[in-house]
Formats: structure tokens, C-alpha cells, sequence
């Protein structure tokens, strides 16, 4: 069995409609998740670019895909990924610098 990942943050874009209140509700809806968080990074007169952090128990990765294709978005990239037993965060090295 694979270990559970923790955190996901997702690059997103996606038609003006549906609001980012609308993705944030919908993945937040589902098992394994404890909360989301959705950061708009720009905006023009079609699309909208999300950040989407994800965080839970046992987020399911491919059903956080389908919601956004869903919701007429599009998943650019795996921004980020923590899996395992518990949260570990990124710190830096001399090469960040």
C-alpha cells in the first residue's frame, strides 16, 4: 500500500466561472481532506491561474484531478508533494540560495 499524501499543491487553470470558492468547496468536500487553500496568481479576460494546496489524512490525487476537470480546469503541474507518516517541510540548502 502506497503511504498517504499529505499535501498537494496544484498549478490550476481555469475559465473565470465557476469562483475559486466553488474549487475550494468541492475538493475541501472530499474524504481524506482537511482543508484547501486557493491563491489566485493571475488573471486575464479568459482565464484565471490558481495555486491549490491541498491538505488532509489521505488526499486522493486523482479524484483532486477529476474535480478540477470537473470545474472546466486544467492541471498544469504537481507543484508539491508530502507524503508518509507525518508532514515534512522543505528547507533550504545552499543550492535555494
Amino acid at each position: 500500500m502506497s503511504p498517504p499524501i499529505r499535501r498537494l499543491v496544484l498549478d490550476v487553470l481555469k475559465p473565470h466561472e465557476p469562483d475559486a470558492i466553488a474549487f475550494a468547496t468541492a475538493i475541501a468536500d472530499r474524504g481524506g481532506v482537511d482543508g484547501v487553500n486557493v491563491a489566485l496568481i493571475e488573471t486575464d479576460r479568459e482565464v484565471q491561474n490558481l495555486k491549490l494546496t491541498i491538505e488532509g489524512d489521505a488526499v486522493d490525487a486523482a479524484a483532486t484531478e477529476e474535480i478540477v476537470e470537473e470545474l472546466g480546469g486544467t492541471v498544469h503541474s504537481i507543484d508539491q508533494v508530502v507524503c508518509g507518516e507525518r508532514m515534512i517541510e522543505q528547507i533550504d540548502t545552499p543550492q535555494d540560495r
